[in-house]
């Protein structure tokens, strides 16, 4: 694999050689080497558990790299032996998480390293006020500095993160997901913003699985795979495809939805203009068996609160839900259960799973009436069965079932959320956003999934924040907007452009 000779006099801001790290036997990095120049964007692509994770710990002083390594930030050779080493030498990290204060203030959080760093006791609210205030007017972001973190969208909180980076002059910024959680337009904005911040010679890496904005914003991208760096290109000798490859070293091609007529199909359940106030209004559809109905559109638009009330969560206040023809009054997840109704929860850790615990009692927490023996006491031998059975029929990497779930991949505990509500053998199952955060070769593997539970005849409500997501996957789609729905789609009869044109309208 030809790798791109950079020949030019521009100085780097950062470089590594030679880095490697071991965990035990386990091999995270092997020999690499990596540069960033002063006011550019750079990608970071691979898989989870190619080594990306492991390289930004490394320059953020999180770990040390194994004996051999060098690190220059500056044109000077420096040690980096923990966050603090990089938090002076201008380096940070804005986590995917933000790791913001939700109960402080907006100028608290972009000013709050000042005060962590000293025994300071007293604050002068005033003087924090205008600091704040004179960093925002010179980026161009008009946020009350009072408004308290937690009330902020999920987009100005991003902003607010990396303004805290800027106020402690930083000038290497890591963005780890930063657009995992935001809008088109939200994202628009980022990326003004990132740009506006490259004039005045700041540094980005951008981590995304995200390949079409890793080719939007960054001006050369590295590609890491199996813990090694496999190249670093120009974003002009990339595109998406090629992309994949160099992250898998598999051909990956996304291929429309193909038509299927739906009509002879059995109705599993129609809604007639459920509204729940505040959330959505007058929301209207029907669905068959084995389709697989996409939902989109902005984040906001109730499309999970309508999700929400579908699995009981949710009570509507007008409105019904027919259920395999039968009007059902469903206000409890354990009614929807009943009926045959399983939900994939948008946030996977929060909602989804117990990362304490392991992949085998994760797996059967739905299921644990069917391992029950007398006197109520869990079957330990079935347990283990069941949850072995659902790793290799859902080809889930484990070294073993009695591992905590939270030492899975991202794309691993995605399936280990949706071979949990599988076992239930539900007649409907919501997905919401379940490719959220999980590389290229994952995301291939939960699609599959997708399509052979459809073709089982088990119906899915899928939603997503992507268009050619729903455009190859699903048999119809619905936009959701403002709490109503907008249109309905079919793959084959809509493009990509189109289906986004509506959204952003």
């Amino acid at each position: 694999m030809s790798q791109k000779i950079e020949e030019t006099p521009k100085k780097f801001y950062l470089v590594l050689q030679n880095v490697s790290k071991r965990y035990g036997g386990v091999v995270a990095l092997e020999g690499v080497d990596f540069t960033i120049f002063p006011g550019e964007v750079h990608g970071l692509v691979g898989e989870n558990g190619s080594g990306k994770s492991t390289l930004v710990k490394i320059i953020t002083g999180v770990v040390r790299p194994e004996k051999g390594a060098e690190i220059e930030v500056n044109g000077q050779k420096v040690e980096i032996n923990n966050p603090f080493d990089a938090f002076r030498l201008g380096i940070h990290v804005v986590h995917q998480d933000l790791s913001l204060f939700p109960n402080l203030s907006v100028a608290e959080n972009i000013l709050s390293h000042r005060y962590l760093e000293k025994t300071q006791k007293l604050i002068n609210w005033r003087d924090l006020k205008a600091e704040a205030t004179r960093v925002m007017d010179r980026l161009g972001v008009d946020i009350d500095p009072e408004t308290e973190v937690n009330h902020l969208s999920v987009a100005d909180q991003q902003l607010v993160a990396i303004l805290r980076a800027i106020a402690s002059e930083a000038r290497l910024i890591i963005l780890d997901e930063p657009t995992s959680s935001l809008t088109r337009r939200e994202v628009n904005r980022l990326f003004a913003f990132i740009h506006e911040l490259q004039a005045r010679n700041i540094s980005f890496l951008f981590i995304s699985h995200r390949l079409d904005e890793v080719l939007e914003i960054s001006e050369r991208v590295t590609v890491f795979r199996d813990g090694k760096k496999i190249g670093t290109f120009q974003q002009k000798e990339l595109d998406k495809k090629r992309l994949s490859f160099l992250m898998t070293g598999k051909e990956i091609s996304s291929r429309p939805s193909s038509v299927r007529d739906l009509s002879q199909k059995e109705e599993i359940m129609r809604v007639e203009n459920l509204t729940k106030k505040g959330h959505y209004e007058k929301v209207s559809f029907s669905l068959y068996q084995g389709e697989i109905l996409g939902l989109i559109g902005p984040r906001g638009s109730g499309r999970t609160e309508l999700a929400l009330t579908i699995f009981g969560l949710n009570p509507p206040d007008e409105g019904k839900i027919y259920f395999e023809g039968q009007s059902q009054m469903i206000d409890s997840n354990q009614v929807a259960i009943n009926l045959g109704i399983g939900y994939v929860p948008e946030n996977r850790l929060i909602q989804g799973l117990v990362l304490d615990h392991s992949v085998e009692d994760n797996l059967v927490i739905t299921v644990l009436c069917q391992i029950i023996k007398g006197m109520g006491l869990v079957d330990l031998q079935k347990k283990k069965a069941v949850a072995e059975k659902a790793v290799q029929e859902f080809n889930i990497k484990t070294e073993s079932v009695e591992l905590p779930v939270k030492t899975l991949s991202g794309g691993n505990q995605q399936k280990v959320v949706l071979a949990k509500w599988i076992l239930t053998s539900p007649r409907l199952l919501i997905l919401d956003t379940p490719t959220h955060g999980v590389d290229v070769a994952a995301k291939e593997s939960i699609y599959q999934s997708i399509r052979e539970l459809s073709q089982r005849n088990l119906s899915l409500i899928f939603i997503s924040d992507e268009e050619i997501e729903v455009l190859n996957n699903c048999d119809r789609i619905l936009v959701m907007k403002n709490g109503q729905i907008v249109g309905e789609f079919f793959p084959s009869e809509t493009s990509e452009e189109e289906l986004r044109k509506i959204i952003l309208q």
